[in-house]
Protein backbone atom coordinates (compact mmCIF):
# COMPACT_ATOMS: atom_id res chain seq x y z
CA UNK A 1 0.00 0.00 0.00
CA UNK A 2 1.18 3.48 -0.82
CA UNK A 3 1.23 6.08 1.93
CA UNK A 4 0.20 9.51 0.59
CA UNK A 5 1.26 11.84 3.42
CA UNK A 6 3.78 13.90 1.45
CA UNK A 7 1.46 16.92 1.18
CA UNK A 8 1.00 17.15 4.95
CA UNK A 9 4.72 17.57 5.51
CA UNK A 10 4.87 20.65 3.30
CA UNK A 11 1.94 22.26 5.09
CA UNK A 12 3.55 21.60 8.45
CA UNK A 13 6.75 23.27 7.32
CA UNK A 14 4.89 26.36 6.15
CA UNK A 15 2.95 26.49 9.42
CA UNK A 16 6.19 26.14 11.40
CA UNK A 17 7.82 28.99 9.48
CA UNK A 18 4.76 31.14 10.13
CA UNK A 19 4.87 30.46 13.87
CA UNK A 20 8.62 31.12 13.96
CA UNK A 21 8.15 34.38 12.06
CA UNK A 22 5.38 35.44 14.45
CA UNK A 23 7.60 34.67 17.44
CA UNK A 24 10.37 36.82 16.03
CA UNK A 25 7.99 39.67 15.18
CA UNK A 26 6.28 39.75 18.59
CA UNK A 27 9.63 39.32 20.41
CA UNK A 28 11.04 42.39 18.64
CA UNK A 29 8.00 44.46 19.62
CA UNK A 30 8.28 43.58 23.34
CA UNK A 31 10.00 45.89 25.83
CA UNK A 32 9.82 44.24 29.26
CA UNK A 33 10.01 40.80 30.80
CA UNK A 34 6.23 40.33 30.90
CA UNK A 35 5.86 41.55 27.34
CA UNK A 36 8.46 39.00 26.21
CA UNK A 37 6.50 36.22 27.94
CA UNK A 38 3.31 37.48 26.28
CA UNK A 39 5.10 37.55 22.92
CA UNK A 40 5.82 33.81 23.22
CA UNK A 41 2.12 33.15 23.85
CA UNK A 42 1.10 35.40 20.95
CA UNK A 43 3.59 33.78 18.59
CA UNK A 44 2.40 30.27 19.34
CA UNK A 45 -1.33 31.00 19.18
CA UNK A 46 -1.54 33.64 16.42
CA UNK A 47 -3.25 31.27 13.93
CA UNK A 48 -6.19 30.72 16.30
CA UNK A 49 -6.68 34.47 16.68
CA UNK A 50 -6.47 34.99 12.92
CA UNK A 51 -9.06 32.30 12.19
CA UNK A 52 -11.36 33.68 14.88
CA UNK A 53 -11.12 37.17 13.42
CA UNK A 54 -11.76 35.85 9.90
CA UNK A 55 -14.89 33.97 10.99
CA UNK A 56 -16.06 37.01 12.94
CA UNK A 57 -15.65 39.20 9.85
CA UNK A 58 -17.51 36.70 7.67
CA UNK A 59 -20.40 36.43 10.13
CA UNK A 60 -20.76 40.16 10.74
Amino acid sequence: MADNNAGAAGGGAIYGLGVFGALVFFWQQADGVWEHLLSIFQGLFWPAFMVFQAFEALAG
